[in-house]
This record gives C-alpha cells, sequence and structure tokens, in this order.
C-alpha cells in the first residue's frame, strides 16, 4: 500500500511522480507535487493501491502521527521510518472508513460531480495482482457475495437435500418397533443427516463475517442466509485467533475451487493478510476532489436538522449566503425543553495549524443576523407562509417588546482534528488561544441585536467519518443528542464567564413595565425576559458584563434594579422561581396604557383585527389571567355539526381564515363602547368544554375558538368603535356582542379625528 496526504507538497522525485502517476498533472509551479483528491485508486504502473488521507491528519509542523514527515511513509513496505503496528492499524482502518464516507456521500448526493468512480476490485482470473490493504479484502468479500449466489444456492440445496428422510435400513437394525393392528410402528427412527458439515460451517464463518463489516464498517448486506451467526463475544474470539485456526482445520474438506476461493477470502480477512488475488483488468478508483464538500456532509448529517423541518429562508438566506449547519434546540436561557431556538454551525475542514479568518468570522455572525430578522418578520409582520409557521411551532421569539431586549443566537464553528490513533466521541474546544469570538456594537449589553458570539469545537475525524459511514441512525441519534446537548452547556460556560447573570421578579405593587419604560436607557440591552413560567408572576433575566472595567455602571444598574424587583444571581438555565421569593398576583399591576407600545395599523391592512365584548368584570379578570395557566387569552363560541346552535357561534373554518393580530375589547352594555383595550395576538388554540372548565371559565357551553395574548399594545389612532358596532347591528344576520371582524385597510375607516 502507498500513502499519500492531501495538499502536502512533496518533492518531485521519480517514486513520488511514479505514485501519482495515474492521476495526471500535479507538479505546481515550484516544482512540488501535490494531491487535490482524498480515496483510493489502483496504480498499475506499480502494481499497487493508493491511498490519498486527508490533511487533518498533519500537524502544526506538517508530521504525521506528530513525527513522521509524509514523503517518508508514501511506502508502507519498504518504508524508511518504521511505523509502529498501532499507526498501521490506524491507517489501514482509516482508509476503510474513507472508503465508506466517501460511498455513502456518493449515494446521497448522486448528481455531485465531486466523486470519480470507476468499478473496485473483485475476484477472478485474469491479470492478477496481490493485495495489500485490509480494505481490498472487505472489497472482495462483499464481491464474492454479490458474483456466486448460484454457488450458494447449491451448496444449500446440496446441503438440505434428504434431510428428515428415514433411514428405514438403520431405523429397523437399531430400533425396536410395537405392533398394531398387525403393523409395526417405530417411535425413533433415524433421519438421513450429516453430524458434520464442513461446507456449512464455511457457509456460517463466511455471513457472519459480511454481518460484522455492515455491522462495524456500514458496508451494504441485504442476503439472504440460512444459518445461525456467529455474533458478539464470540465472533470476537475469531476476530482474535479462533478463526484462523479453525479455518486451517476444516480447510483440507475442500476441492472445488470456489470453496478454496471462499476458503481463502475468510482466511486472509482474519490473517490481515496482503495475499488474495485480485481481478485488474480495469482501473479501480474511488476519488473526491473536494472533501471539504464530503466533510460538511458529514457534519450535517451528523448533528444538523432535517431538511423538511428547517425553513428554506434560513438555509438558503436571501441575501445569497448558505447556512453549512442549523437545527433547533432548547434555549440558552429557557428552563422548558419544549421552547427551541435555532443554532447555527459552520464546519472548517482545514489543516491544525489554520486559523478563521474574519472573512468566516463575518459570514457567521451576518447568518445569525439574518435569523434574528427573519424571526421578526415570522412574529411581528406575517411575512412568513403558513408552511413555514408550522415548521417553526415551539420556536421562541428573539425580541422581548417591553425590553427591547434580543435573545442569544447560539452560534459556531466545527472542525476535524485526529491528535491520537484513537476514536473519540466527545467534542472538545479547539486547542488555540481563540475559542470564541464577540461582535459587539455597544459594550455591556448582551442581550442586543449586535451582540453576537461565536465558539469553535473539534471533533475526533476518525470518529465522525466512522459514524458516517456506519449508517447506524441509532448511534447517529445518540451522538446528535449528546453533541447538542454539550454545545449548550459549553456556550453556556463561555457566557458566563464573560457575564453575571441575575434572575429578576417585580416587588410588590410595583408596575413591571413601567419600571422598565422609564429606565429604558440604563436597562437597554442588559434586561431580558426568556422564561416562560405559568402564571401571573413575571421574571426577567440581567445580564452584567465581568470586565473590572463595568464595576461601576454594574454597581449603578444593580441599585437601580432593586429598588423595583427582587434580584438574585441565576446561572443561565437554572430556574428562576426557586432563587426568588413568590409575589402575590394582585401586587403585580398592569402597564398603564400611556406606557403601552404603540402599533400603526397602516402596517397591518391585510390582517384582521377582532372586535369583542366582556360581560362582566369576572369574565374580564379571567380573559387577563385568571385561570389554571394564568394565560392571557379571549374566547369565541365554536359551531359544533349535529348540536344545536349557540347565539353568536362561528365555525372554526371561518375563524381559523381570518388572520387576527389583535382584539378589542369593550364592555358589553358598558356606557361608552369607546372605552376599549388592545392586545397583540400571540397565537391561537381550540379548547373542548372539558378543557375550559378546567380553565375556571365559568358555565362553558360547548367548544371555543381562544386567542392567546402576549401584550397589552395600543393603536396608533382612536378608533370610533360605538361606529363599528352600530352598523353591525343593521345586519340581519348580526346577533348582539357578536364579534366583528375589520381589516387594518377597513377599520381606518373608522378613526376618530
Amino acid at each position: 500500500m502507498r500513502i499519500l496526504i492531501e495538499e502536502y507538497q512533496y518533492e518531485a522525485t521519480d517514486e513520488i511522480l511514479k505514485v501519482v502517476s495515474e492521476l495526471g498533472p500535479t507538479i505546481n509551479v515550484g516544482g512540488k507535487v501535490s494531491i487535490n483528491y482524498v480515496g483510493y485508486y489502483y496504480n498499475t504502473a506499480i502494481k499497487d493501491c493508493v491511498f490519498i488521507l486527508p490533511k487533518v491528519l498533519l500537524d502544526e509542523e506538517g508530521k504525521a502521527f506528530g513525527k513522521y514527515k509524509p514523503e517518508r511513509i508514501v511506502d508502507l513496505e519498504s518504508t524508511e521510518e518504521h511505523l509502529e503496528n498501532d499507526e498501521q492499524k490506524f491507517i489501514y482502518e482509516l482508509s476503510v472508513w474513507i472508503y465508506r464516507a466517501i460511498s455513502v456521500f456518493k449515494e446521497r448526493n448522486p448528481k455531485s460531480g465531486i466523486v470519480l468512480h470507476e468499478r473496485v476490485a473483485q475476484i477472478g482470473h485474469g491479470t492478477r495482482r496481490l493485495s495489500n490493504t485490509f480494505l481490498d479484502i472487505l472489497l472482495s468479500l462483499e464481491q464474492f457475495n454479490k458474483d456466486n449466489q448460484d454457488f450458494f444456492f447449491f451448496v444449500i440445496k446440496n446441503q438440505h437435500s434428504g434431510n428428515n428422510k428415514i433411514n428405514w435400513t438403520k431405523t429397523i437394525s437399531h430400533s425396536k418397533a410395537f405392533i398394531q393392528d398387525n403393523s409395526p410402528i417405530y417411535i425413533n427412527p433415524v433421519n438421513k443427516r450429516r453430524k458434520v458439515n464442513f461446507d456449512e460451517e464455511l457457509m456460517v464463518i463466511y455471513f457472519s463475517i459480511l454481518n460484522y463489516i455492515h455491522m462495524e464498517y456500514g458496508f451494504p448486506f441485504d442476503t439472504e442466509y440460512h444459518y445461525e451467526l456467529i455474533t458478539d463475544n464470540q465472533f470476537k474470539s475469531y476476530l482474535n485467533g479462533l478463526g484462523k485456526t479453525r479455518l486451517k482445520e476444516i480447510k483440507y474438506k475442500y476441492f472445488s475451487d470456489k470453496a478454496l476461493e471462499l476458503w481463502e477470502l475468510c482466511y486472509a480477512f482474519f490473517d490481515e493478510a496482503r495475499q488474495i488475488i485480485i481481478n485488474t483488468r480495469q482501473k479501480e478508483y474511488l476519488l473526491v476532489k473536494s472533501f471539504e464538500i464530503v466533510f460538511e456532509d458529514i457534519i450535517d448529517e451528523l448533528l444538523g436538522g432535517r431538511n423538511d423541518e428547517l425553513p428554506k429562508e434560513l438555509q438558503e438566506q436571501p441575501d445569497g449566503k448558505r447556512v453549512d449547519h442549523l437545527y433547533r434546540y432548547k434555549s440558552l436561557t429557557e428552563i422548558d425543553d419544549n421552547k427551541k431556538i435555532y443554532y447555527i454551525g459552520d464546519s472548517k475542514y482545514y489543516k491544525r495549524n489554520s486559523s478563521i479568518g474574519k472573512e468566516a468570522l463575518y459570514k457567521q455572525f451576518t447568518y445569525a443576523r439574518n435569523v434574528i430578522q427573519w424571526n421578526l418578520d415570522l412574529f411581528l409582520d406575517g411575512k412568513i407562509d403558513d408552511q413555514e409557521k408550522e415548521r417553526s411551532k415551539g420556536t421562541d421569539i428573539l425580541r422581548d417588546e417591553i425590553t427591547e431586549g434580543y435573545n442569544i443566537i447560539p452560534n459556531f464553528f466545527i472542525s476535524a482534528k485526529q491528535k491520537d490513533l484513537k476514536m473519540h466521541s466527545d467534542v472538545d474546544w479547539i486547542d488555540k488561544d481563540s475559542k470564541d469570538f464577540i461582535s459587539r456594537q455597544f459594550e455591556n449589553r448582551l442581550f442586543d441585536r449586535d451582540t453576537l458570539l461565536v465558539c469553535h469545537y473539534d471533533v475526533n475525524f476518525l470518529y465522525v467519518v466512522a459514524l458516517y459511514g456506519r449508517k447506524n441512525e441509532g448511534l447517529k441519534t445518540s451522538w446528535r443528542e449528546k453533541v447538542r446537548a454539550q454545545f449548550r452547556s459549553n456556550i453556556q460556560e463561555v457566557l458566563q464567564k464573560k457575564y453575571k447573570f441575575y434572575a429578576m421578579t417585580p416587588r410588590e405593587g410595583v408596575n413591571a413595565d413601567e419600571f422598565l419604560k422609564e429606565n429604558f436607557q440604563q436597562l437597554l440591552g442588559k434586561v431580558f425576559t426568556p422564561y416562560k413560567i405559568e402564571g401571573p408572576q413575571k421574571y426577567y433575566s440581567l445580564a452584567l458584563d465581568s470586565d473590572p472595567k463595568f464595576a461601576g455602571e454594574n454597581e449603578f444598574v444593580l441599585d437601580l434594579v432593586e429598588t423595583g424587583f427582587y434580584c438574585e444571581k441565576c446561572k443561565l438555565g437554572d430556574n428562576p422561581a426557586e432563587k426568588l421569593p413568590k409575589v402575590e398576583q394582585s401586587a403585580v399591576s398592569t402597564a398603564s396604557v400611556s406606557l403601552l407600545t404603540t402599533h400603526h395599523i397602516q402596517r397591518y391592512q391585510n390582517q384582521h383585527f377582532l372586535i369583542g365584548c366582556y360581560h362582566s368584570d369576572a369574565q374580564f379578570e379571567w380573559i387577563m389571567g385568571k385561570n389554571d395557566k394564568g394565560t392571557n387569552l379571549y374566547n369565541v363560541r365554536l359551531k359544533k355539526r349535529g348540536v344545536e346552535e349557540r347565539d353568536g357561534s362561528l365555525s372554526p373554518t371561518f375563524l381559523a381564515s381570518k388572520d387576527v393580530r389583535f382584539v378589542i375589547l369593550y364592555k358589553h352594555d358598558g356606557e361608552n363602547r369607546n372605552e376599549y383595550r388592545v392586545f397583540h395576538v400571540h397565537h391561537h388554540a381550540t379548547m373542548d368544554e372539558e378543557r375550559m372548565r378546567k380553565a375556571l371559565y365559568p358555565d362553558p357551553k360547548g367548544n371555543y375558538f381562544c386567542y392567546v395574548f402576549d401584550e397589552e399594545v395600543q393603536l396608533s389612532s382612536k378608533i370610533d368603535l360605538e361606529k363599528i358596532i352600530s352598523e353591525a347591528c343593521l345586519r340581519e344576520d348580526y346577533i348582539n356582542g357578536m364579534p366583528v371582524f375589520k381589516t387594518g385597510e377597513e377599520l381606518l375607516q373608522y378613526i376618530k379625528q
């Protein structure tokens, strides 16, 4: 076997030129030879196979295994350096995994033009050569199975023919008969079955080997077999020497060419010999021109989200940038597993002495900004279609209207390393001084749109290539969950070194929203509302930069906050309810109208406003959160097939078709219908009678369509609600108190001058 390493600059010696002669021109301007492929090919000129291994195997000094110059280990059989056994084993094993990875990539990306593939090695009687790679043995075992199905069928048929037929001669001479109705009856007849079947034992060993290389290396194995296979610990004993021993014991039993050929294949596998006869009438190769594309596919398959679960505009962003890896996972600040945020990743395939460039960092920060803008469009302006909304269910909104703080976007680079000869499933911080990078416009404002963090990790190259090549969904899922949790934990640790985190909840009688508005400039970018905890009590997160130069500013902020809030240290991901005292619901007041967020009707001309009423103060208290979840919501009666219609009930199809963004509430039979309150709709849900009763709704009857609010707001212009209701009462189908739906464009006609 000959070994080359991708992109290494070799001297153009006669030996090197012979090894690379099959690849065409490779000499660069400086007279050096460099190969830009990764993979496997057979060189007919030197009658040997050549593996081109990835450049990640080289250390910072350009040495393999930390001690060998690549030109000194080109020929493993007569190398100038003496490779140790574990180093040779590593190269043989890695060559198999590289082959499998390129094969899997080709299956996943059949239209990709970066893979060069020609028929690989197979057993035969033509121009012959001696194989000297473990991969050749595996490929030959697989090819023998494909080419010799008739042979297997013939052997199995002969082995089982005559089985279970009675040998009457032996039965009569060795068994006692019982006479019944003048006829002899034999209770223990003797069958025609051989006690030892050496053909069958060879088949068992062969198919057990195929099963092993399928489980271990991911080679396809979908052949039907008719034997009980050797597996687990028993097969390990065959790998440790029993296989060779047993094959030697039964070799003399075989005479046919096919049986002997199969015996030699099995023996070569256990012996890891390099003496198997291979057909080389055609050139054999499996090469990939840009292995960084394969590495990106490996990481995306193992770590990224499924394409059908991700919004297209986030993967292929409107500015032409394409995100390498994207998935939804638990937010850094959230304690609820069901609340998720998008994680953004970029895979880096390069030599270990390379570093992250400014261009790569700029792109990664831009990805995060685009995700923020997409999220705002999704929740605020309704620019995203229904399909994208469905895909994003459970994704948390990134911006808080009250604090105007932004959630933290997890962002990372992932590169490959191979510092030793082992597989490691862990992902580590990159072995460099620069492990994380930050971009900001303002200092000491973590919860700011322009404060972005990127962390850099290393993954064990052999492990991910093997995991990708195996195609074992269970192993991939397990590793994916482990690494995602590790990323989240590690990014939290980085942030907690850079910032001090506190949890806040308003003191008794304090209007939290009003307090935050009055001190907006001092708290901007420092406070965010990440916690979605059931109940009326609100919790906030406060982040202050740990750098000593901000000590004075931080002391001022803490003194200010503690005048209106209980404030305790609380790490990211910890439950603030366990750190802070409980505050009575009645003590937490709502925001005054003058400080509510203002929305301009002109921006929502195509969306609907629902104008509805409540009948009593008790009902309004239920709407404002006096229910089992502490949720603000408004319910509309639903029609139900086969049931007598209730007054004012509407069909679910009709309600779902209305893109209601705001609900305007007035008191039924109140003195002035133009005294109303406006709420922004977060989402809607259907609740049956039993669920409404559980939610403490008074005397529920039937099903309800509920609009769930996220905040109270105010409109930029006063609406003549009295006029709208009066006009609605003139309609024949209108029942007093029914909801009225108006688009923003229609609502503009009722602005009070």
